[in-house]
């Protein structure tokens, strides 16, 4: 199970992408943090299986992402989103951003 929200802005979706068992906590590797813990509200959506979200991913309208988690990384993956070579990880867990140029 993953939670979904998509934020709605001027430019288009951002959309965020989470894990349920890793939103919450505060991944650590060396310097770089990731802080799923205070921002817990931007990725905290509708919580959905995989084959939910993938149906109710759409990137038409895309602006950012941002996915952190193995099942979300590879929702995105699968739908072509991204490439494996663009994942990067922190304390063993995936994540990747994108962003759109207009």
């Amino acid at each position: 199970m993953m939670y979904l929200k998509v934020h709605k802005t001027e430019k288009g979706d951002m959309i965020a992408l989470c894990d349920e068992e890793i939103l919450g906590k505060i991944l650590r590797e060396g310097k770089k943090e990731l802080d799923l813990k205070t921002y817990s509200d931007f990725y905290r959506g509708d919580l959905c299986t995989n084959e939910q979200a993938d149906k109710l991913l759409s990137f038409d309208t895309l602006y950012s992402a941002n996915i952190v988690g193995e099942e979300s990384v590879n929702i995105v993956i699968k739908k072509g989103l991204v490439g494996k070579s663009q994942v990067m990880k922190i304390a063993k867990v995936p994540y990747v951003h994108v962003y759109t140029m207009i």
